[in-house]
């Protein structure tokens, strides 16, 4: 016998072409797919940065607001006589007050409270505007009156209680005035910029935004300044942003203080409460300065600005002398 018939037949099973375990496949088909990212768009469309990324200066009365200065809006809590608007209306400009704050309506927590003297205040509250040439930013609490403060105010504030009164915010979406928002005491910096796009939306792109403090479980003020949320929105919004150091804080001796941080964080305002006589006032005395105190404030806010424009300018001067030097440097090396 040959000695090929002698050797064993191959039991060896013949292999299948080898295939590539699932998990590679799907990883080799992605690799090969180009992936499209969707961002989604922010549920305030039109206060975004996102889609609106120049600032918004708003005009009231010829002060721009937004534009980088510090703009300052002082007065009373409530307009309770001629007298009294007048002299701190003369008060607080030579101070160096930027817009006229009054309230012709006030809306109350108790029904007993002074409630403002509605039309005549208004009257009044013109009147001083007039004589000191400070716009004036007052409240308007109902889409009735929206007619009626437009005629003597340069500045349409909803109070913090209407922030969510959309009735309120689709009327003054309508309206040839620039609006001042204040923030709910509960609400979420997104409902917020969501109320500020009800005006956005309807037609009024004149609006500021206003921070007046939010309710926490603090009780050693009348409310908790959000500082942080100042910030925050300044990032989120192209929208000018305020704080009223007033409300947030409700102490006077806070106040100050209040308004530095809300500058060295980047408001763009600060409304502040003062009276000619905090002691006597009908509403909100206790967190109202006199117009001693307000000069005060004014000096050392007035000076930081001066001081950080001064900074400023000496930054671009020193940035431009060494592009000139770099320059010079460049051409000589080139010889």
């Amino acid at each position: 016998m040959s000695s090929r018939a002698l050797r064993p037949e191959s039991t060896e099973v013949p292999r299948l072409p080898e295939r590539r375990p699932a998990r590679r496949v799907a990883q080799a088909a992605r690799a090969a797919t180009p992936v499209v990212v969707v961002k989604q768009a922010p549920p305030f469309r039109m206060a975004s940065r996102e889609t609106h990324p120049e600032r918004t200066i708003v005009n009231a009365g010829g002060v721009e607001i937004g534009a980088g200065g510090l703009v300052v809006m002082a007065g009373p809590c409530s307009v309770e006589s001629r007298q009294q608007i007048r002299e701190t209306a003369r008060r607080v400009k030579a101070a160096g007050a930027d817009m006229l704050r009054g309230g012709a309506y006030k809306p109350r927590t108790s029904p007993y409270d002074f409630q403002g003297l509605g039309q005549k205040a208004l009257e009044w509250l013109a009147e001083a505007s007039r004589e000191s040439g400070l716009p004036v930013v007052t409240e308007v609490l109902s889409p009735e009156d929206v007619d009626l403060v437009s005629e003597h105010a340069d500045l349409l504030q909803v109070g913090a209680r209407n922030m969510q009164n959309y009735a309120l915010l689709r009327r003054l979406a309508t309206a040839t005035k620039p609006v001042l928002l204040k923030r709910g005491p509960s609400a979420t910096i997104q409902e917020w910029l969501l109320a500020a796009e009800y005006l956005l939306s309807g037609g009024n792109r004149q609006v500021v935004l206003c921070e007046r403090g939010i309710r926490t479980f603090e009780t050693a003020t009348r409310n908790t300044l959000d500082l942080a949320g100042v910030a925050l929105v300044k990032q989120l919004t192209h929208l000018p942003v305020i704080v009223d150091p007033s409300h947030a804080t409700g102490k006077r001796g806070l106040v100050a203080p209040a308004s530095r941080a809300a500058v060295a964080i980047g408001a763009d305002g600060l409304l502040i409460e003062v009276h000619p006589c905090p002691g006597r006032a009908l509403s909100d005395g206790e967190q109202s300065l006199d117009p001693v105190e307000f000069a005060e404030l004014m000096g050392t806010l007035r000076a930081r600005e001066t001081a950080a424009g001064a900074q400023i300018a000496a930054g671009m001067g020193s940035a431009s002398t060494s592009v000139v030097t770099r320059s010079r440097m460049s051409h000589n090396g080139r010889q």
